[in-house]
């Protein structure tokens, strides 16, 4: 916990909050009549940037390639480590005071890590931007990773690894990533382990920073009010002096077994919890955007999904289940989760398991295709509501690396797709005999399989 703000200090901050987040969420252009512009800064730094004078803000999102596959092997929870130190601290403020101006100026700043990616996210208004980009500046380039600063984060982080001991859901997905990728980095929870995050020392936490901010492997997207020669500085003064190429370690492709593996992990509780998944796709598989329809109908379209359907509206076992896909850089995940009462572990899981097979032979028909396309393609006007949600897309997109017109051309390549085409890829995924489970509960009459 941060120190308390005082006084007048504490009210110009909250005054000047308030008037960040009423700007921050009002109205913007649709994403139709956004223009991206590809700007290019004087030292080679490329972002996309969509212009809107119409409030005085700016939303930056940018993402270092790498993430906690580049952490030691001994050492998972680096990245997530360094995310959290960042903010603590640079040039002649002290984590305290660098905290304090940030409020101050109505600033905001983060940092992430996934397992593929080191992100940033950073708001300022138009009239503290020249000051705010320098304390983003500090925070990128020329952090402290003061002792005293790094034991506090630890102990944040211990805290909450601690917690997620106790908590089934994490537990379960843990485990189903260590069931379903073994030794290889995906494996490893981003959140490292007690004896990890012990370990780790602030010169893991330089070299992790000095290894991974390189400006060959850098994306950014900027958002707001800021022209293309305004946001060309910025990104020279902010990420200029870093190193022009990242050390990345190489992390091969993995593909999941193509065999059933089921772990049970014992806890008592009054209810299981369930992860399961097999193999999935890539994010520029040919195949993506029919599987994205058919995960929509199978198990990621809330209550409308067929197995909400069979599991929680005809029988009444669970509260929700739920399917999603997973795009990583060097592997593609089709997975999903139920939670239940013990005595409805198994019953739950042969539902499952008979609804994916029965999909996987019959696809979808024309109706569900058809409502499944309106949704999808109604919402995503959704996904561009606030300047940081476009520049979130805007990221994610170059992340991805699906060029600059995906926004124009994500609907089409939607409404494109056929009755065979989901078929096929359905054919392709569901295979419940190749299905990874985890449970964590006390499941009556389950077993572990293929350990």
């Amino acid at each position: 916990m941060r120190s308390m703000i005082s006084g007048g200090r504490l009210v110009m901050s909250l005054a000047a909050s308030a008037l960040f987040i009423s700007l921050l969420f009002g109205a913007v252009p649709p994403a139709s009549a956004m223009q991206i512009q590809k700007v290019v800064s004087k030292k080679g730094i490329e972002a996309w940037l969509v212009e809107d004078h119409s409030r005085p803000i700016l939303s930056l999102q940018f993402a270092f390639k790498g993430g906690s596959t580049q952490d030691p092997d001994s050492k998972s929870g680096v990245a997530t480590f360094v995310s959290g130190m960042l903010d603590e601290g640079s040039g002649k403020l002290d984590s305290e005071s660098f905290q304090r101006r940030l409020e101050e100026l109505a600033a905001k700043m983060s940092f992430s890590a996934n397992y593929d990616n080191f992100s940033g996210s950073f708001q300022t208004l138009t009239q503290n931007r020249e000051e705010a980009v320098q304390l983003l500046r500090g925070a990128v380039t020329d952090p402290h990773f003061d002792a005293d600063d790094a034991d506090r984060i630890r102990e944040q982080l211990l805290a909450n690894r601690r917690l997620e001991e106790k908590d089934p859901d994490k537990i379960s997905s843990i485990e189903w990533y260590k069931l379903a990728f073994g030794s290889h980095p995906y494996g490893r929870s981003s959140n490292g382990t007690v004896e990890s995050l012990q370990a780790i020392t602030t010169d893991d936490l330089k070299a992790y920073r000095q290894r991974i901010f390189a400006r060959n492997n850098l994306k950014v997207a900027a958002v707001g009010d800021i022209d293309a020669k305004q946001l060309g500085d910025l990104l020279d003064s902010v990420f200029g002096d870093l190193p022009e190429k990242a050390d990345l370690k190489p992390v091969p492709d993995v593909t999941l077994a193509n065999v059933a593996r089921q772990r049970v992990v014992t806890m008592p509780n009054p209810q299981s919890v369930v992860q399961f998944g097999f193999q999935g796709l890539k994010r520029k598989d040919p195949d993506f955007i029919p599987a994205f329809i058919l995960n929509y109908v199978v198990g990621g379209g809330g209550f409308s999904s067929k197995l909400m359907q069979e599991v929680r509206e005809k029988r009444g076992l669970a509260y929700g289940v739920y399917t999603y896909l997973y795009p990583l850089d060097h592997a593609g995940i089709f997975a999903g989760g139920v939670a239940t009462q013990n005595k409805s572990v198994a019953q739950s899981l042969d539902l499952i398991r008979a609804e994916l097979e029965r999909v996987s032979k019959e696809g979808l028909t024309e109706t569900e295709l058809r409502q499944a396309k309106d949704y999808l393609v109604g919402s995503y006007a959704l996904r561009f509501d606030t300047s940081a949600k476009i520049a979130a897309q805007l990221l994610a997109i170059q992340l991805d690396d699906l060029g600059a017109d995906y926004i124009d051309r994500r609907n089409g390549e939607i409404e494109a797709v056929t009755v065979d085409d989901v078929k096929r890829v359905a054919k392709r995924l569901l295979e419940p005999k190749n299905l990874i489970v985890t449970v964590v509960g006390e499941p009556e009459g389950l077993k572990e399989v293929g350990l």
